[in-house]
């Protein structure tokens, strides 16, 4: 019966990581404030393990997505667009550098801080960021992925490094790196994608290999579960956002995280 209860509920955090996953909303906080709500601190669902590694599905959206874009080895792509395509893949190695570094030193000091109170406040803090970058409008200069040079791609990369904070959302922190430093919604969005490959799959590896003894048979079903609902969920997730930036800015994103923040501090605040 308990297994069952955690396969339900594996399902419905899928759901969650899905749709916060991409969203400039941070999906480890969303889970977080769920498992709040739902009580649920002590189960696998609860655990870093599970919070983190769900992610893969997620990340599996991504390359399904942009597969053609993201494979460097096609054979129907000419000579020029494979060396487009390796140029991109070492920018976002590049600008991968100081979340692997300093994530990888801060890691447990973040596990330690992974509550409500963190997460509502981030919430807020870059909730309001993204409300005053929009209506700064500065204008976008880099307008295709070709034009992110590799300076450009680290400066992006170390406003990643913000997202180690819980509820911080590391789409969102990238996102708005990107458009500070002159990117196009609709490319800092892309860029920030594809930086989550490399960084989403090192992090749970991270975490697998500090928690392995808890990948039992019925943890792992359950965590194969959730990433299999993250994975279809993040296909409708990533396409929305992508569409949605064509025509709007994140201000609504930003407005809905400081609702979010302050309904949450006035409900577990008041708990």
């Amino acid at each position: 019966m308990l297994e069952f209860i955690e396969c339900i509920r594996s399902v419905f955090l899928g759901i969650v990581e899905g749709i916060t996953e991409w969203l400039p909303i941070s999906s480890t906080g969303h889970m977080i404030l769920v498992n709040e709500f739902m009580g649920n601190d002590s189960s696998f669902t609860s655990s870093d393990l599970y919070l983190y590694v769900i992610q893969l599905g997620a990340i599996l959206a991504v390359v399904t997505i942009f597969f053609k874009k993201l494979n460097p080895f096609s054979l129907s792509a000419g000579k020029e667009k494979r060396k487009r395509t390796w140029q991109l893949w070492s920018k976002i190695i590049v600008a991968c550098i100081p979340a692997a570094v300093i994530g990888l030193a801060l890691d447990d000091l973040m596990d330690r801080i992974e509550n409500w109170q963190v997460v509502s406040a981030m919430l807020i803090i870059y909730g309001i960021a993204f409300i005053i970058i929009e209506r700064i409008g500065k204008k976008a200069t880099i307008t295709s992925l070709d034009d992110i040079s590799y300076t450009t791609a680290l400066k992006i990369g170390a406003f990643q490094v913000l997202s180690i904070v819980p509820g911080t959302s590391r789409s969102g922190a990238t996102i708005l790196g990107g458009m500070l430093v002159g990117c196009s919604r609709e490319i800092a969005a892309e860029f920030a994608f594809f930086l989550a490959i490399p960084v989403m799959a090192g992090v749970s590896l991270i975490k697998i290999a500090k928690n392995i003894d808890m990948l039992t048979a019925p943890n792992l079903l359950v965590l194969l579960i959730g990433m299999a609902v993250a994975y279809v969920v993040s296909l409708a997730s990533i396409r929305f956002l992508m569409k949605f930036v064509k025509s709007h800015s994140f201000t609504a994103f930003g407005i809905y995280r400081i609702v979010l923040g302050i309904a949450v501090i006035l409900c577990l605040g008041v708990l």
